[in-house]
């Protein structure tokens, strides 16, 4: 994998390891093969490019959207905490208005066959006839 394989004159050439792509003056990029004679120069430099690019692009991507999701998920809490605790308090309230208006009834019902008590004394003395 040391060869740096020319089209124009058809030579095999000691790569030159001390730069990463071959000067043009050795061979020109769209005519030099690297190792094996069918990986082209520049198709190489294109492809390592664009995976390089679409890795870019996906940890950017990634970033961005971790960020928003931790953006969102702190948010949101408190959001929900506040519309379950409103909830909770309507039910809650409903749930003594229910009571005080069943209190009602039932002390209107205790009146219309006179067992209810006064007020001023709850205990009373239980009379036989």
């Amino acid at each position: 994998l040391q060869c740096l394989w020319c089209y124009t004159n058809n030579t095999c050439i000691d790569y030159p390891v001390r730069s990463i792509l071959p000067p043009s003056s050795l061979c020109s990029l769209s005519n030099a093969r690297w190792g094996v004679c069918w990986i082209n120069f520049e198709a190489l430099i294109i492809a390592i490019a664009v995976v390089a690019g679409l890795i870019l692009v996906s940890v950017t991507v990634c970033c961005c959207y971790c960020c928003y999701c931790r953006k969102r998920s702190r948010s949101r809490p408190d959001e929900e905490e506040e519309q379950l605790a409103r909830k909770r308090e309507e039910r809650r309230l409903q749930s003594l208005q229910r009571k005080h208006e069943r209190k009602l009834k039932h002390d209107e019902i205790r009146k219309k066959y006179g067992l209810l008590q006064d007020s001023d004394n709850p205990y009373s003395r239980f009379e036989n006839e």
